[in-house]
């Protein structure tokens, strides 16, 4: 566990304003607050907020989201309130530890229900303040880490279920492919034990039968770019287990017909350099069919940016490269959590250089899906649907780009430019061609969408929309239709009935059955 002064000299390194008193208030009231609580592996249980402290501060991130860190787990599980958290740190740091904060478990309530209230919650408090995602997800790896210390094998499967359902995604989403990794690895190990052991035995027997050839193709790669005065740093890597076992399922093969396990990662000075080591690596050895993708002139929904290709290398050896600059790399590593990075040369003290687009726009889909959500099963299905899938880009005729998962329909273009656009899409012409909606987008794709102001959700919809947030408003406007056919039969009848009464009912005769029957008053 890390030391007091250990903790803070690690902030202090990066960010030489940041308010020492405050970490130092943060991390004494911590350890006194949880006390002699333990941890299942019989650490002092205030180790855990201190080792999730320094997580963060590896992203370099700012004194309120470590302070934050460090005092997540007390309102929750200490007799410390949400208002001396406020008195003693500000009104900045405990609403980020509110919103860090778990809901207590509810026994009476399902699983779902239970799942679906924790993500409810999280997702309102993470877009109000992105901090509130860092703190949890570094929370959750820290905890993944210590998985193994959990006594009951079911918990230990329950815990890395919701892992990979709900924060390897999410932590996708915002660009941490090092926290998805390890949180995927750690997962992957509890879920399916006996496939992630023979993987990793497998992928040991690869790195002892073929020595250092990592380390040689490596030292080819950068021979051959040097050769072209190309100032590059090359490091390689065996792809992680559950990637390879995804791969697996997918192509319906075995491990010894898999052939790209190798990923090889080439950092260059500039953009324009990224294409011209691409095209150097192209003209030495044939690329793979289908396996190019530039994410630098089109960048993933998260912001990640890179060259992506595979080649065909010595011995009919499928290898992956990533081309990218120190920039890319940075935000490839840390996501999101790049853009709350201390910028040294700030001025005014040093400060946050915090991007507008950091509050990205799925984050406001999910709220979307919050509010139209019937039930706790609808909200997870489709904040599943909204962080899972792979994506394409279409582009709308000003040249706006829309990424949708693969699969995706234009009605489902439609309202992820805007809801109001999708209730009333009548049409959708796709490349000038006039389509039906059902079409399934291609990559590059360009949409317009045709509509009119008397059109609405058709029920027909549901059955090719795929989006979370296309399924979610059409359910709404489906419901609140439905509603509004049994209000009018409902009125009908009973004016029928109370016409064939021998007496004239009183004014508040509906009033006082409702009543009687305990019914609320919806008017």
């Amino acid at each position: 566990m890390l030391r007091q002064y250990e903790l803070i000299d690690r902030v202090l390194d990066y960010d030489p304003h940041a308010d020492e008193a405050l970490l130092n208030r943060a991390y004494v009231f911590s350890v006194n607050a949880h006390g002699t609580q333990k941890r299942a592996s019989g650490d002092p249980y205030f180790s855990h907020p201190i080792e999730v402290a320094g997580i963060l501060t590896e992203l370099r991130l700012d004194d309120e989201t470590i302070a934050t860190a460090i005092l997540h787990d007390t309102v929750e599980d200490t007799v410390a309130t949400p208002e001396q958290i406020a008195q003693l740190f500000g009104p900045s740091v405990a609403r980020l530890v509110d919103g860090v904060t778990k809901l207590s478990r509810i026994e009476a309530q399902s699983d779902n229900e239970r799942a679906a209230e924790n993500l409810r919650k999280f997702l309102l408090a993470m877009s109000d303040d992105i901090r509130v995602l860092l703190v949890k997800l570094a929370d959750r790896l820290h905890n993944m880490r210590t998985l193994h210390f959990i006594a009951k094998p079911e918990k230990r499967r329950r815990i890395a279920r919701e892992t990979m359902e709900i924060y390897a995604p999410l932590a996708e989403r915002i660009g941490m492919y090092e926290f998805m990794k390890e949180m995927q690895t750690l997962a992957f190990a509890q879920i399916e034990p006996e496939a992630s052991e023979s993987i990793s035995r497998r992928l040991e027997q690869l790195k002892a039968g073929g020595g250092d050839r990592i380390a040689k193709i490596g030292s080819g790669l950068k021979l051959l770019l040097s050769r072209h005065a190309m100032d590059i740093e090359i490091s390689g890597r065996e792809k992680h287990p559950f990637s390879i076992w995804k791969k697996m399922q997918e192509r319906h093969i075995s491990f010894e017909q898999l052939s790209d396990v190798m990923a090889f990662r080439a950092i260059v000075p500039t953009e324009e350099d990224c294409y011209r080591a691409l095209g150097v690596i192209h003209r030495r050895w044939p690329m793979v069919p289908g396996r190019f993708k530039d994410y630098v002139s089109t960048p993933k929904r998260n912001g990640y940016r890179s060259l992506h290709t595979s080649v065909i290398h010595a011995e009919n050896t499928r290898v992956e490269i990533q081309i990218r600059t120190p920039e890319m790399h940075a935000e490839a590593e840390f996501g999101l959590a790049a853009h709350w990075a201390y910028k040294q040369n700030g001025s005014g003290g040093g400060g946050l250089g915090v991007r507008p687009e950091t509050q990205h726009s799925w984050i406001a889909d999910l709220v979307e899906i919050l509010d139209t959500a019937a039930s706790p099963e609808e909200l997870l299905e489709h904040t599943r649907m909204a962080m899972y899938q792979d994506r394409i880009f279409a582009f709308t005729p000003k040249g706006e780009l829309i990424q949708l998962p693969k699969g995706a329909t234009a009605i489902d273009f439609a309202y992820a430019v805007h809801t109001d656009l999708g209730d009333q899409t009548v049409g959708a012409k796709v490349n000038a061609r006039l389509v039906p909606l059902k079409t399934v987008l291609e990559n590059g794709d360009q949409v317009q969408i045709l509509k009119s102001k008397a059109q609405a959700p058709q029920p027909a919809w549901m059955t090719f929309a795929t989006t979370g947030k296309a399924l979610a408003a059409i359910r709404r406007h489906l419901r609140a239709a439905e509603r509004d056919e049994q209000v009018t039969l409902g009125r009908k009848l009973y004016d029928d009935i109370v016409a064939r009464l021998p007496a004239t009912l009183a004014a508040d005769a509906p009033g006082q059955a409702l009543v009687r029957l305990k019914l609320a008053d919806e008017g």
